[in-house]
């Protein structure tokens, strides 16, 4: 195993440490236990949108953690889910008096522990409404989900969902964008390579040099199918294939269209990819009027990368289009 690393059982806080001291205009962290809010933080009158899981996805979720977007996020250690401790603590720092939005991914340590923290925190005169993301098609269930699993879809749900309570909707308002999104977004992924979480020193799977995984998970889960390594055009039709068929999506539509890179994908392999992603979705008449090209959503140092796309509305539209101001996305400031 070769990382830049000291000991493996500080790689979280110590990265913590790092991003504070990187980003301080932006985000405080918060150690024992671990979150990440806004600088400003809480904001008075404004729902304030909270997100986590296991550490080993960055930017995700910390890298949307400031204005336009999270009011938190919570850390969890390397493909770990945060406990409920954490995610009440960070609920309670950035409630600003009008509710808080729990955005969710779909893996059963996440969901139940930020349902604890929510029952926990609505003791506490705090509400809470939570939005679960299961956008990935290649399968129903997996190693770590009962369901359908959380994947690339969470990017644009949190920009969505911070654009929402940052121009003054109610929680039921914002919650009801957030659900709109979750049923309009579909993903999925390959992987050239496997990745080595930190603790363990080894790969969290075997992946022969002349094979892909199609439809892999963002921890390494078993995909749909194990194949022949494909040239680009044929891994894009796979992944853009599935994701398209089961909306499904169709003539006429307007989409924003993300080629994700899962952590060792240079990105002129993404724009190749998405060259060709756009081309087939216009050979079915379907627009691509907003698009998203890199890493976002990553899985360690895994080769790879994950196609999502989402169905838009004007709404949604606008409200991806907003002013946003984190580490990770910038724009219209």
């Amino acid at each position: 195993m070769k990382k830049i690393i000291n000991d493996p059982a500080n790689v979280v806080p110590e990265a913590l440490h790092g991003f504070a001291a990187a980003h301080s205009d932006i985000v405080r962290v918060h150690l024992g236990p671990d979150y990440i809010m806004r600088a400003d933080a809480p904001v008075s009158g404004k729902v304030a949108v909270v997100s986590g899981g296991g550490s080993g996805h960055e930017p995700l979720h910390g890298g949307y953690v400031g204005a336009g977007m999270l009011d938190a996020a919570v850390p969890g250690p390397v493909f770990t889910s945060p406990t409920p401790d954490a995610v009440l603590a960070a609920t309670q720092a950035v409630d600003g008096g009008k509710g808080v939005l729990h955005i969710v991914k779909n893996y059963t340590g996440d969901v139940l522990n930020f349902e604890t923290a929510a029952e926990l925190a609505g003791a506490d005169g705090i509400e809470v409404s939570p939005v679960v993301i299961n956008d990935d098609v290649a399968v129903e269930d997996s190693t770590y989900t009962a369901g359908r699993r959380g994947v690339g879809g969470t990017v644009p749900l949190e920009k969505i969902a911070g654009a929402a309570a940052a121009r003054g909707d109610d929680l039921a308002t914002v919650t009801a964008v957030s659900q709109r999104v979750v049923a309009n977004v579909r993903s999925m992924g390959v992987a050239l390579t496997a990745c080595t979480v930190p603790h363990s020193g080894e790969p969290s799977f075997v992946l022969p040099d002349d094979e892909i995984e199609m439809g892999i998970g963002i921890h390494g889960e078993p995909g749909r199918r194990r194949v022949a390594l494909q040239p680009a055009d044929e891994i894009v039709a796979g992944l853009l294939g599935a994701v398209v068929e089961d909306l499904p999506f169709q003539r006429g539509d307007r989409t924003l269209l993300m080629v994700n890179g899962m952590g060792g994908t240079p990105q002129i392999e993404l724009y190749l990819a998405f060259g060709i992603a756009a081309r087939l979705l216009a050979d079915r008449g379907i627009e691509v009027s907003r698009s998203l090209v890199g890493n976002y959503i990553t899985s360690l140092e895994m080769q790879g990368m994950s196609v999502t796309l989402l169905k838009l509305d004007d709404e949604m539209t606008q409200l991806w289009d907003a002013p946003v101001h984190t580490a990770a996305l910038r724009w219209g400031t």
